[in-house]
């Protein structure tokens, strides 16, 4: 069975949509659109690439088909193109006249959407498609294998077309109907039996189609089609291959013009092998971009027709048109990067792509640029069209482009990060690729540090490169500022800088502690914040004088801990003596002092000739508090204190009794003392909250940090000590319940979350460190039974004033000591509320009048939020 073949109606691209209607009336005033089940139903099927070159196929047994005695056949059609808007319509008229008169006995066609087969039979009467069921065929039964009897109009409702001509009858089936079925898996067929009216009465023809699914295998550089050389169930007995030709688009080549275009036919025993050249010059390629990343198939249309003879003499030609498209060849593209840095001057060449690929706009770091921005900014963008119809892309951008990276380092490196965004047509389908490009110059001169040790400090200096002070300055873990920076005397011109830091300041470190010694190292760093990048840094590690132990002729030995890095989670008012009940006399949150008798504290004593060691061992035993505070990995703590005496030695000493005449009466005086407590913002206490602040908002984890102040004395001689303070949900210091801070002057080591003492020394504005106790307490402490309370707080102190020339007991014998007695002055009812709403905070200053034994007391009474 034939067909006409309609090359390139039109070319269009984009939204256009074209739509065929045949015509149905001898005049051809008539038309009837072709939807595609009708037009698979009636012999028509139209192939378009996706640029709108179209192909259009048409059975010479079609419907609508001017059949002038099986040998002339006229067909005419209109196309209607729409574009995007529904009035947007164009019509083209297509007519075509084919002769063909060369019919075997049996004709099979398959087209993309039907199969079509027709046999030969003498008939006198002409049968037109509309009459066909009327005067001819009768009904015809399926075999799927099961047999389905349907009569003509039945067959045609199910989507079949049958029909008789003077010389033959054809049945057509599209390939999705019921009675169509699948064997040897690659193979579609139809068998039937067709009943119809003959001049001389009911005849039955048996008719049987099947076309090939697949067979297709791929290679990169090859496409063989394979076609079973039996094709079942069109051949039962022997058969003879008479003709075997190749064809493309339905239009058959000779040898030579398969040659030319490397197309081979060959046979087996089993196969007829069809084997076209991946990229040849009658398929197109197409872009793809699955999961956006850029793919290209290849299409072609191969056609096989075949002519055989079988036992019974019957010929039956065989024509296959069978479109295919491989499998997603993946195409990543290939990135040139042509950058000479001494151009100063990014240049970068991409490809290859496919004709269908557009190159829309490409992101930088400083956002998305489409081709003209990116040309307007004075990035030059191209396409490149190549002579075998693919493009590539070039770019060029200026080193000193803002959207240009910059790593200052022994060299400048520039980064140049894009995303070049692509959409393949007509479908606009996008994807990306990204691009980063690198390129490096010698064209910058970085600071640098140096740094030398004294007994007492590091003096560090720090000189500027090319690009100034364009940079930050890291000592320790803090940023240096311009506070930090008239602590540690920085002095600058217009070529460096220099900084004096004592090796005791909190930014250093300590590495080792010896009994006259200690190694203190300074790490400094150079930090450009825009890049992250470390453009200089220095670790100083110096060894300064400092004794540890000292041994006094009255039997008191006195030891200094000191908390080293590599030791990092020691807390050093947890260290011990050997007497875990000796603890220090004073710690902060670097030093521990500890101060006892000879004869105390777990100290043992050997003997040696003329001497005695006294020997105790300052450790941190872990006991309950090791789970909580310390890791399983963190190392052991031990510190030897050591003192030698001679055992063999005189001493005179004078001595003089003269009896008193009386004991000793305090001389009676008054006097007024300010007392304030207040909230500092941070650790560093130099930031305070004012009353116009509160409440505060504050969320668990995070400490608050308490400063106890002696306000308007210079004398030297008075210590504030906090002796006690504790938390209760209402304002009376009685009620209940209530949670212990500090506790006869210490730390509460019942509290999971310790309060913490921190240390207080000389500045601009602390004149007296002894007037002042600084300590901080975490969010956590105010919980009960593990749930967060949300009622009002409130943390009250009991505070002592202590004369420390007098030898009084008791707490007067500093912070974290348990004393006996004391003679001292009192301050009760330092308290501190904060509860969880927003509400007005009164600011209350009260004078402390020191008279005999009364005394009066100022309260300051601030208020915060805090959230869990």
């Amino acid at each position: 069975m034939n067909s006409a073949n309609y090359e390139h109606i039109g070319s269009w691209l984009g939204e256009v949509i074209p739509v065929m209607s045949a015509s149905s009336s001898p005049d051809g005033t008539q038309h009837t659109v072709l939807t595609p089940s009708l037009a698979a139903q009636c012999g028509y099927s139209m192939e378009s690439d996706p640029w709108g070159n179209t192909r259009i196929y048409t059975s010479l047994m079609g419907c609508y088909v001017d059949n002038k005695e099986d040998t002339t056949f006229n067909v005419g059609l209109r196309l209607r193109m729409y574009g995007q808007s529904p009035s947007d319509v164009t019509s083209h008229d297509v007519t075509q006249t084919c002769s063909y008169s060369r019919w075997a006995s049996r004709e099979i066609l398959c087209d993309r959407n039907y199969m079509e087969v027709g046999y030969f039979t003498l008939m006198v009467v002409l049968f037109s498609c509309e009459s066909g069921a009327a005067h001819g065929i009768w009904k015809m039964t399926f075999f799927t294998p099961e047999p389905v009897a349907m009569v003509m109009r039945e067959a045609e409702q199910a989507g079949y077309a049958a029909m008789t001509t003077p010389t033959r009858l054809v049945m057509r089936s599209p390939f999705n109907t019921a009675e169509t079925y699948s064997e040897n898996v690659s193979n579609t067929a139809l068998s039937l039996v067709v009943y119809y009216k003959a001049p001389h009465g009911l005849n039955v023809v048996n008719l049987a189609a099947a076309c090939p699914t697949g067979g297709v295998l791929f290679t990169e550089d090859v496409i063989s089609w394979h076609i079973p050389r039996r094709v079942t169930p069109l051949v039962d007995g022997n058969f003879k291959i008479l003709e075997m030709h190749m064809g493309i688009n339905g239009q058959r080549l000779d040898k030579s013009q398969m040659a030319a275009r490397g197309y081979t036919l060959s046979t087996t025993d089993f196969h007829i092998i069809t084997e076209l050249p991946v990229g040849g010059p009658d398929g197109y390629y197409k872009s793809h971009a699955p999961d956006y990343q850029y793919h290209i198939t290849y299409s072609v249309e191969p056609m096989l027709d075949v002519l055989w003879r079988a036992d019974d003499s019957h010929d039956t030609r065989y024509k296959v048109l069978f479109p295919i498209t491989t499998p997603l060849m993946p195409r990543p593209p290939h990135v040139e990067d042509h950058t000479v840095p001494e151009d100063r001057m990014f240049s970068i060449h991409m490809g290859t792509f496919l004709h269908d690929v557009e190159l829309k706009n490409i992101t930088f770091s400083t956002g998305v640029l489409t081709l003209e921005e990116c040309n307007a900014k004075g990035f030059a963008v191209q396409e490149h069209n190549l002579p075998n119809g693919t493009k590539s892309f070039s770019l060029q951008v200026p080193f000193d482009a803002d959207v240009v990276l910059k790593h200052v380092c022994e060299m400048t490196i520039y980064f140049l990060p894009l995303i070049f965004g692509f959409l393949i047509l007509p479908e606009e389908t996008p994807f990306a690729h990204p691009v980063d490009l690198e390129a490096s110059l010698q064209d910058v001169v970085l600071p640098t540090i140096t740094g030398t040790c004294d007994q007492n400090v590091f003096y560090i200096t720090v000189k500027y490169g090319s690009q100034g002070h364009s940079f930050q300055t890291m000592v320790g873990s803090q940023q240096l500022t311009p506070d930090l920076g008239e602590v540690y005397k920085l002095q600058e011109n217009g070529t460096h800088y220099s900084l004096v830091v004592p090796y005791i300041a909190k930014d250093t470190a300590f590495e080792l502690i010896t009994s006259d010694s200690i190694r203190a190292r300074l790490d400094v760093l150079l930090w450009d914040p825009n890049n992250s990048w470390v453009l200089g840094d220095l670790y100083l590690a110096c060894s300064f004088p400092l004794t540890t132990t000292k041994c006094y002729p009255n039997g008191t030995m006195a030891a200094l801990a000191v908390k080293v890095e590599s030791v990092p989670n020691l807390v050093p008012s947890w260290l011990t003596l050997k007497d875990q009940s000796c603890k220090p006399v004073f710690s902060d949150d670097r030093f521990a002092y500890f101060s006892f008798s000879a004869d105390s504290c777990g100290t043992t004593r050997t003997f040696f000739d003329n001497y005695m060691l006294y020997e105790n061992e300052i450790s941190l035993y872990y006991g309950n508090k090791g789970t909580t505070y310390t890791s399983p990995v963190d190392p052991d703590y031990r510190q030897t204190v050591s003192c030698y005496y001679v055992v063999n030695d005189t001493q005179t000493i004078a001595f003089n009794y003269k009896p008193r005449n009386g004991d000793p009466v305090a001389e009676i005086g008054s006097g007024q003392l300010l007392v304030q407590m207040r909230l500092a913002q941070d650790s560093l206490y130099e930031v305070f909250y004012q009353a116009e602040d509160y409440p505060v908002v504050k969320y668990l984890r995070q400490p608050l940090y308490f400063e106890v102040e002696l306000m308007g004395s210079t004398d030297p001689h008075l210590e504030l000590i906090l002796e006690n303070c504790w938390a209760t949900l209402h304002e009376d210091r009685t009620s209940l319940p209530s949670w212990d801070s500090i506790v006869d002057t210490c730390e509460n080591s019942d509290d999971s979350y310790a309060t913490i003492f921190h240390p207080v020394v000389r500045d601009a504005r602390v004149t007296v460190p002894s007037h002042i106790k600084r300590f901080s307490i975490n969010m956590f402490t105010f919980t009960k039974d593990e749930e967060v309370l949300k009622d009002e707080i409130y943390v009250h102190c009991d505070a002592v004033i202590c004369d420390t020339n007098s030898q009084a007991d008791g707490a007067c014998r500093g912070q974290c000591v348990h004393p006996t007695d004391a003679s001292v002055l009192k301050l009760w009812n330092i308290y501190l509320s904060f509860q969880p709403a927003l509400h007005h905070v009164s600011l209350l200053y009260i004078a402390l009048l020191v008279q005999a034994s009364d005394y009066k007391f100022n309260i300051i009474m601030m208020s915060f939020h805090y959230l869990a």
